[in-house]
């Protein structure tokens, strides 16, 4: 429901993202399990966060850690059953926190039943259910379309030879591209929405919102000079990045609209332009259109400063709601900035004007982990850059005992938890008041106490040292200043005019003067101040 002071609970709350297959295990398979999120709710109310969005829990063959999907309406074994879903949901709303699910509507799994169908004959009722098209005059692939995160680089277009058509599959043979100009499709889809939503979830984070529809008169990218274009991904306009994407997500928005109080958060291109962030929150019925800056950008105080005044600015003459994260599924961890960067980096994305967005295992500082070629699991990442994603999706750290705690010591956790577990994990860092967890905790009450963090408008402070970046938070009569030293070396900041302010929060060394005037600032540390 609504906040009292009518700012919806999604603008005033933080997401804490739990990959499910690295959360908790309680069945001894050494992969996490819905009974394993349900033990360690606690753990999340402790911390303070608000809502938890889910990657994907649906049947799949796990040939993309479950985001090639066979069935939308069933939990995979290997995470439990609907009857657990149903008990998660259960328990997590009677501890006040919300369920959010990954929704994964571009694609499938090539052995989901309406695939297998669809292959079957070129009269097959769901035949354009997905994209198929006639062999160019050469025999080639349709278009020039080109695949992306395909451990086969090349066309996206792969030929079913049985049938003599060629099907598309942007990311993967092994995920086909649905057919979104279909109204069957969209239906299938909206009914998909309406079953989760009806078992009580509180929203959905929409995978690759901007992929959704290809141009249906199935024209060829544009190559400059007779190459491809600089970034596919970015340039593309007839393959993906097309404007029915934002009438699908209407659709959905519709469905949602009949349910009170869900959110929908789309998943963009991690460089979208922040224009087309405010774009689409605007127009598509999307309530956060995901904002990737603090990762995309360079980690400095210039450049940070610089995207977070362009992109308050935009989102506030846009009428559209902020947010932020610092790593997910997808992208490494914090702690790839260096310590103590990456306990700023949280007091940063905490204090932010926006929704924060918590991937699992960052509230400790869990690092990005090596794990050795025999135990990899993803296998796009290793086929594209030597860069493997499972680094970053390795086990949560529990304790200091046998596999961390995640699961029973005598299995075998399906990623190494990481060499250094018996010091990163949270019941050591519980009994450490100057731990990462602790940090992140006292963040999360402060903001949660602080209308000016929450919901206060932002000002960007200027005359800095070189390496610093500062800002005001304001609302109802409280005045927040937040510092941050991202340089190599220590800065002073004399405050001038101000009054005497307290301090709030500190990482690192970051001190006040007696006189409170003057702000010392140590390489990588930061404050919080209450203004008078």
């Amino acid at each position: 429901m609504a906040a009292a002071d009518g700012e919806t609970w999604w603008r005033r709350g933080v997401f804490y993202q739990i990959y499910p297959r690295s959360f908790q295990d309680t069945d001894g398979d050494g992969i996490g399990d819905l009974r394993g999120i349900v033990e360690r709710l606690d753990h999340l109310v402790w911390l303070g966060v608000d809502a938890v969005w889910l990657s994907p829990i649906y049947a799949s063959p796990m040939e993309d850690g479950g985001y090639d999907i066979t069935d939308h309406t069933a939990v995979d074994p290997v995470f439990g059953t609907l009857e657990d879903a149903d008990a998660l949901l259960a328990e997590a709303h009677r501890r006040g926190l919300r369920i959010v699910l990954d929704f994964v509507p571009h694609h499938t799994s090539h052995r989901h039943p309406w695939c297998i169908e669809s292959r079957s004959d070129r009269g097959a009722k769901r035949r354009d259910w997905y994209v198929w098209r006639d062999p160019a005059a050469d025999g080639g692939p349709p278009t020039n379309w080109r695949s992306i995160s395909d451990e086969r680089p090349g066309s996206a277009w792969h030929l079913d030879e049985r049938t003599g058509q060629y099907q598309l599959a942007t990311f993967s043979p092994a995920q086909p591209d649905f057919n979104w100009a279909n109204p069957a499709v969209r239906e299938a889809m909206a009914d998909v929405l309406r079953f989760w939503l009806d078992r009580g979830v509180d929203g959905f984070r929409i995978d690759m919102a901007t992929f959704l529809g290809s141009d249906e008169q199935f024209r060829d990218e544009e190559t400059p000079a007779g190459g491809p274009p600089v970034d596919y991904v970015r340039d593309a306009r007839y393959h993906f990045n097309r404007p029915e994407a934002k009438d699908h997500l209407r659709e959905l928005r519709a469905v949602v609209d009949g349910y009170p109080d869900r959110v929908l958060i789309a998943e963009m291109l991690y460089d979208s332009p922040i224009d087309v962030l405010v774009e689409f929150a605007r127009d598509a019925g999307i309530d956060l259109a995901a904002n990737f800056g603090l990762i995309t950008q360079p980690f400095t105080a210039e450049a940070i400063a610089a995207y977070v005044e362009a992109y308050d600015e935009a989102t506030e003459a846009g009428d559209v709601w902020p947010n932020w994260c610092l790593a997910n599924h997808d992208m490494p961890r914090p702690t790839r900035l260096g310590w103590p960067t990456a306990r700023t980096a949280m007091l940063l994305l905490l204090t932010l004007r926006g929704t924060p967005f918590i991937y699992y295992g960052d509230e400790l500082g869990m690092p990005n982990v090596d794990v050795p070629p025999d135990r990899r699991d993803d296998r796009w990442s290793v086929s594209l850059a030597g860069v493997t994603r499972d680094a970053f999706r390795t086990p949560m750290r529990w304790d200091a005992g046998p596999n961390a705690g995640f699961c029973p010591p005598d299995s075998r956790p399906w990623l190494p938890v990481g060499d250094d577990h018996e010091r990163v994990n949270v019941a050591v860092q519980r009994d450490d008041p100057g731990s990462m967890l602790h940090l992140t905790r006292r963040l999360l009450v402060l903001r949660r106490r602080t209308p000016a963090l929450t919901v206060g408008t932002s000002t960007r402070m200027r005359g800095l040292p070189t390496g610093c970046l500062g800002f005001t938070r304001t609302a109802r009569g409280q005045r927040m200043l937040v510092l941050c030293n991202l340089a190599r070396r220590d800065a002073t900041v004399e405050l001038t005019g101000v009054g005497p302010p307290r301090i709030v929060e500190t990482t690192g060394a970051a001190a006040l003067t007696a006189a409170g005037a003057v702000v010392e600032l140590g390489a990588g540390s930061a404050i919080v101040l209450q203004l008078p």
